[in-house]
């Protein structure tokens, strides 16, 4: 676990790349307020809108997730903790007024980064 990339991921820089190329700018890992070693993936702070792309494997996916069958009771474990921990955080910045957006890394980057940039418009009108 400790060589899984827990930051600057290819989805994340796909994302972010679209984004910055359409003019958009934004914190990257900003820390969730009061929720010690939690981050948020992309942030629009002024806009207070929280994006985080979930991998299939450590979040949950429905469609793509997979049990490891070897220790299989500590990964169940890990991987509930996980989900847990997401909804948390998400329930968290929603009591603070941010928008939570969630999307899996198999989704089109071009498709996250259309949705995101339509949610940071209607927060700007």
């Amino acid at each position: 676990m400790s060589r899984q990339a827990r930051t600057d991921t290819a989805p994340e820089i796909a994302v972010r790349q679209l984004l910055h190329r359409d003019g958009y700018r934004y914190r990257v890992n900003l820390p969730v307020p009061q929720m010690r070693r939690r981050t948020i993936d992309i942030a629009f702070t002024r806009a207070k809108i929280a994006v985080f792309l979930d991998g299939c494997f450590w979040h949950g996916c429905p469609s793509h997730a997979t049990s490891p069958k070897a220790n299989a009771d500590w990964w169940r474990s890990k991987l509930e903790r996980n989900a847990v921990r997401d909804v948390e955080t998400t329930q968290h910045l929603e009591s603070l007024g941010w928008t939570v957006l969630r999307f899996w890394e198999h989704e089109s980057p071009s498709s996250i980064q259309a949705t995101i940039e339509e949610v940071v418009e209607s927060k700007r009108h």
